[in-house]
C-alpha cells in the first residue's frame, strides 16, 4: 500500500514537472510543424519549374508547327501549280518522281507535327492513329522517291550520297515507329517517331539553309553539297540528345491498355 502511494506521488511529481517544462518550452504551432514536413517554398518552386517547362514545350511545338505547315503547304502549292513542269537540267530526272517526293514530303511535315500534340492523342486517339497511318504511308513513298532522285543528282556525289542516306534512314525509322506501336511498346514508338520526324524536318532546315545561302550571296554550287548533309544530320543528333535526356525513355514501359497506331 505504501509502495502504491509512493508510485502515485512519484507520478504526480512527474506530471507537475512536465507541466512546468511545457510552460517554459511550449510546443510549436501546427502550421510550423506542417511547414517543416513539407516546405511550401520547395513545392511552389517545383510547380513553377513544371509550368515553365510546359510553356517552353508548347512554344517549341508551336514554332515547329508553323514551320512544318508553312514549308509543307509551300511544297504542296508548288506541286499543284506545276512547279515540276519547269525545264529540268537533268534529263535523267523523272518529273513525276520529283513531284511525288515533294508532295509526300509536304504531307509528312503537316501530318507529323500534329502527332506530337498531346491533346490530340488524349482526346482523339482514333484521329491520331489515322493520321499516323497516313504519315507512315507518305514517308515511305517520299523516302523511296527521294532515294531514286538522289541517285541521279546533278549536284555531285557528295550531295547525292547525303540525300540518299537520308532516304535510307527515313523509311526504316518510320516503319520501326509503326511496328513498335503495333506491339504496344509506346515508349519505343515515341522514340522512333522523334527520330523519323527529325529527318522529316530536313525539308524545313534545307529551305532555311538555302534561304541563308541566298541572303549571304554564297555560291549555290559550292554550298549545296554541304547542305545535303547539314539539312538532316544535326536534326538526327539533336533528336538523339533529346531522347537521352528524357527520364521516361530510360525506363521501358509498355502500356497494355492503350490502342496501337
Amino acid at each position: 500500500m505504501a509502495r502504491f502511494r509512493l508510485s502515485s506521488a512519484h507520478r504526480r511529481r512527474r506530471v507537475r514537472r512536465s507541466r512546468g517544462i511545457r510552460r517554459v518550452f511550449p510546443p510549436p504551432p501546427i502550421s510550423v510543424m506542417v511547414a517543416h514536413r513539407q516546405p511550401p517554398i520547395r513545392g511552389a518552386a517545383r510547380e513553377g519549374i513544371m509550368n515553365t517547362a510546359k510553356i517552353a514545350g508548347g512554344a517549341w511545338w508551336a514554332l515547329l508547327a508553323v514551320l512544318s505547315v508553312g514549308v509543307g503547304g509551300y511544297a504542296l502549292f508548288h506541286t499543284v501549280t506545276g512547279f515540276v513542269h519547269l525545264p529540268l537540267r537533268n534529263p535523267m530526272l523523272d518529273p513525276w518522281g520529283l513531284r511525288t517526293h515533294i508532295a509526300t514530303s509536304g504531307f509528312a511535315l503537316i501530318l507529323g507535327v500534329f502527332q506530337f500534340l498531346k491533346p490530340l492523342r488524349m482526346k482523339a486517339p482514333s484521329l491520331h492513329r489515322w493520321m499516323g497511318r497516313g504519315y507512315v504511308l507518305v514517308c515511305v513513298v517520299g523516302g523511296l522517291a527521294g532515294g531514286i532522285i538522289a541517285l541521279s543528282s546533278t549536284a555531285g556525289p557528295v550531295a547525292g550520297w547525303g540525300f540518299f542516306l537520308l532516304a535510307v534512314l527515313w523509311v526504316p525509322f518510320t516503319l520501326l515507329a509503326l511496328t513498335s506501336a503495333m506491339r504496344r511498346d509506346f515508349v519505343a514508338h515515341e522514340k522512333w517517331m522523334i527520330r523519323s520526324f527529325a529527318l522529316t524536318l530536313g525539308a524545313v532546315t534545307l529551305r532555311l539553309q538555302l534561304l541563308g545561302v541566298e541572303l549571304l550571296d554564297l555560291s549555290f554550287r559550292e554550298s549545296y553539297p554541304l547542305i545535303a548533309w547539314l539539312a538532316w544530320v544535326p536534326n538526327a543528333i539533336i533528336a538523339e540528345l533529346w531522347i537521352a535526356s528524357r527520364p521516361r525513355f530510360r525506363r521501358r514501359k509498355i502500356a497494355p491498355s492503350a490502342t496501337p497506331a
